[in-house]
């Protein structure tokens, strides 16, 4: 007996012997490697039940996933940390934060490009005042 199937490439009906089922071949029409099919493929795969638990589960989760994120992307004022350190932030002075901008500049010229992250980092919480000196 043997195994008919079709080529995948080109649709072609190939018959190929049982010894050949599980491996690798090629099409004697195009000429493209394909897969022989095992002799024993008709037969019906077991698949596990579906556990409907998990499933009210995975619902509820993407629903609690929705909500938090339509929350999030519904956010207008910015939470109270962040004027704590921009409070904190407003001590620096001018003459410091342009240093920190023009050895920025610098590191990013010469490719140092880590220590271009830690320099920025210090002049982010400076944002306002940031842009003023590089607007003069």
């Amino acid at each position: 007996m043997s195994i008919i199937f079709h080529c995948e490439h080109c649709g072609k009906k190939i018959e190929a012997a049982d010894n050949a089922g599980g491996k690798w071949g090629k099409c004697p029409s195009c000429h493209n490697k394909l897969y022989v099919p095992g002799s024993n493929s008709g037969e019906e795969l077991k698949l596990a039940p579906i556990d409907e638990n998990d499933q009210v589960k995975q619902k509820q989760l993407m629903a609690e996933t929705y909500k938090i994120t339509q929350e999030i992307l519904s956010e207008r004022e910015i939470p109270n940390d962040s004027a704590e350190t921009t409070a904190a932030a407003s001590e620096i002075s001018d003459k410091q934060l342009t240093n920190n901008i023009i050895t920025c500049l610098r590191q990013m010229a010469d490719g140092e490009l880590n220590e271009a992250q830690k320099t920025t980092e210090l002049i982010t919480p400076y944002g306002a005042q940031a842009v003023n000196i590089l607007d003069r």
